[in-house]
């Protein structure tokens, strides 16, 4: 299984909302921009949203939902990161790029970054 580090999260159930803490040096405005995405997804869709890391620095949106849960948008879901992965683009590539230069250690040279 590969290795993946949580940067955030929330849950519909419990309705909480958790930020990694190891990600603390992010500049205040993305951390909450991240808590709103998580917590408008989660009181939209339901169900548990987690944004992740995998291996190779990209970051994932993982979902999960039990499937007792009738109320769970699975449509809802798939349009609703579609939509983040358009809107937030920007967004999300700098925190792969700061995860990639942070945390995995890559030299990122302007080249690289397309």
């Amino acid at each position: 299984m590969m290795d993946t580090k949580v940067l955030c999260g929330a849950n519909s159930y419990e309705q909480k909302y958790y930020f990694n803490q190891e990600f603390d040096s992010l500049p205040q405005t993305i951390k909450d921009e991240l808590h709103i995405m998580c917590v408008l997804y989660t009181e939209d869709v339901g169900g548990i949203l987690t944004m992740e890391f995998g291996e190779d620095g990209q970051l994932e949106f993982k979902v999960t939902a039990p499937e007792e849960d009738y109320l769970f948008d699975e449509i809802g879901s798939v349009l609703k990161i579609k939509q983040y992965q358009e809107e937030k683009r920007e967004l999300l590539e700098a925190l792969e790029l700061y995860y990639r230069t942070f945390f995995l250690g890559e030299d990122i040279g302007i080249g690289d970054m397309e």
